[in-house]
């Protein structure tokens, strides 16, 4: 497969396998007028497997948002086809932004009773239909 690298743009790598769509609602990407393209489970050496998200388009980020929902991740500012900038992200102290904390919980809050619906269904042999 190959992706295209991106001249002017941003890419959110080292992203846990899995948490890639969650990022991407959570961040409202889907609402780019520009090239998003989503890797998911993509071998890594220091990971295992990992996710990683290019956005094609230099934009503001909230940090702190995205190292809550993943405190691994890195991200890369590229700009002109060059590295600019490398971040390690760090799990924040709190989120500033109320309705992107009350996102990230949400989201963080669904996949938990999906967890637990579906042990749940494992258990007793119930189909909750989530």
């Amino acid at each position: 497969m190959i992706i295209d690298s991106i001249q002017n743009g941003i890419v959110i790598d080292h992203i846990t396998a899995g948490k890639a769509m969650e990022l991407y609602n959570i961040l409202g990407l889907d609402k780019l007028d520009c090239t998003v393209a989503i890797l998911k489970n993509v071998t890594s050496g220091k990971l295992g497997r990992k996710d990683i998200i290019k956005i094609d388009r230099e934009m503001d980020l909230d940090w702190d948002l995205i190292g809550y929902v993943d405190p691994t991740i890195t991200v890369n500012i590229i700009h002109e086809g060059q590295l600019r900038e490398k971040r390690s992200l760090k799990l924040p102290e709190r989120i500033r932004d109320k309705k992107a904390k009350y996102m990230a919980l949400a989201q963080r809050g669904m996949q938990a009773l999906e967890a637990l619906l579906t042990e749940d269904a494992a258990q007793t042999g119930t189909e909750w239909g989530v």
